[in-house]
């Protein structure tokens, strides 16, 4: 019997991509908000031992996790099988340590609710720095899809000679991966963060390539200060204005139009948050994980 798909705030163009790869059937769920801001749900489909996946929009979070534990509620007491949590984009992963006394660590936090009541996740490059893995902090099975393969064929269809850039230490995971498969050189920047929107970066290496085009590459595209910087100091060091790529287009406040002014010549995103800059088709990939489950 086919999956039952469900969507939680998902871009309908992911959804049909999807759908249309894994023949899945989209559910019929009825939601409601009440004039008091609680929410009504009812699924018109038959559960009763067949899989479901959740293909969710988690980005801005909070009002949308209780909708989603009231769907996996509703799933389980009408007799579904399992629940899959497909989440391109999972929050609540950069406070990993207590970095002042008192300071909550929400990643843990998050991680125990999510595996509270969906069976399994699947998500695309999480923002793992101090964490090895989901394991360390997930209960359930989960799986990492990596966005880097689809980055690199983006960038061999559209830059000539690039030089990939990681603004900073964490995203050289990124930048390494991607030039050791395009056989490009890479640089990583040394970022100083003071709050927020104060950023400052640094490299000595910039320099010498000159004759190549500039390739940002990291996670999550938030304030956008990170690679502004970056990209204000590689136009410094004589280097073309670069291109940004991010996995996750978040965009904070005022963050994608103070980019396009600054000296950034382009900015991609993956399409793992909804944004006008997405430009890296990653249904494929996800629909690959999620027919692998059958």
């Amino acid at each position: 019997m086919k999956p039952l798909i469900f969507t939680q705030h998902a871009s309908a163009d992911l959804i049909e991509k999807i759908t249309r790869q894994v023949k899945g059937e989209i559910a019929q769920c009825e939601n409601h908000e009440f004039p008091d801001g609680e929410s009504y749900i009812r699924i018109h489909n038959e559960c009763t031992n067949r899989c479901a996946i959740i293909i969710a929009n988690l980005h801005q979070p909070n009002p949308k996790i209780l909708p989603l534990i009231f769907l996996c509620e509703t799933l389980k007491a009408q007799g579904i099988k399992s629940i899959t949590l497909i989440c391109p984009y999972l929050p609540y992963m950069r406070q990993d340590i207590q970095f002042k006394p008192g300071e909550g660590i929400t990643s843990r936090f998050f991680a125990k609710l999510l595996s509270t009541y969906v069976d399994r996740l699947i998500t695309i490059d999480p923002h793992l720095h101090r964490y090895d893995s989901l394991n360390e902090i997930y209960t359930i099975p989960s799986t990492v899809i990596q966005a880097v393969p689809k980055i690199v064929n983006w960038i061999k269809e559209n830059i000539e000679r690039p030089l990939i850039v990681g603004p900073d230490n964490e995203s050289e995971q990124w930048a390494a991966l991607a030039a050791d498969i395009i056989q490009c050189p890479y640089i990583i920047f040394e970022k100083n963060r003071f709050g927020d929107k104060d950023v400052q970066v640094s490299s000595s290496q910039a320099g010498q390539y000159k004759n190549r085009t500039p390739v940002l590459v990291d996670d999550i595209i938030s304030t956008g200060r990170t690679m502004i910087k970056t990209a204000e100091a590689l136009v410094k060091e004589g280097l073309s204005a670069p291109v940004c790529i991010g996995v996750h287009a978040i965009f904070s406040d005022d963050a994608y139009e103070t980019m396009k002014q600054s000296a950034i010549r382009n900015i991609i995103t993956c399409n793992t948050v909804p944004h006008q800059t997405n430009q890296i088709d990653l249904s494929e990939l996800l629909a690959a994980e999620i027919c692998a489950l059958n």
